[in-house]
């Protein structure tokens, strides 16, 4: 059965997620506007520093809960290193899609409604209320679409 645009980009969102280097979470996301994909990135240690497999997890030894205090965190989250390397060659993603394995966080959604981002697709869940409230407030479109294989 072929997919639906949504399925095709939330599966290659799969594949990116694989080169995460967190241990808590792997993530994937795809920046695409006009069904082309203009970025791709994973969450991890910013270029050049150490991964956190190497280091180990600051969050687990605060034991951190999910979903707070993001700041506290070496890596650079999926959504953001999308919008990263879409800014760093000069593409604009006004307008465009993200895809991302799990619905974003208060500080992805900030950059995602900045950057003009009009949709997001996402598959797995995150306690972020802060996130759902400005991406309603801004008229951003969210989708949420489950794993049919799961």
């Amino acid at each position: 059965m072929r997919p639906s645009w949504d399925e095709y980009f939330l599966e290659i969102t799969d594949v990116v997620a694989k080169r995460s280097t967190c241990l808590r979470r792997h993530v994937g996301a795809l920046l695409v506007k006009n069904r082309q994909i203009l970025s791709t990135g994973y969450n991890g240690a910013p270029s050049g520093l150490v991964h956190c497999g190497e280091r180990g997890c600051l969050r687990d030894r605060l034991q951190i809960p999910s979903g707070q205090r993001a700041e506290l965190c070496r890596a650079v989250h999926a959504e953001q290193n999308a919008m990263i390397q879409a800014a760093r060659h000069g593409v604009s993603v006004e307008g465009g899609t993200l895809y991302v394995t799990t619905q974003p966080c208060v500080l992805c959604t900030k950059l995602a409604i900045n950057a003009g981002i009009r949709r997001i697709v996402y598959r797995g869940e995150y306690p972020d209320e802060l996130s759902l409230e400005m991406l309603a407030e801004a008229g951003v479109e969210l989708v949420h679409l489950s794993d049919p294989s799961r």
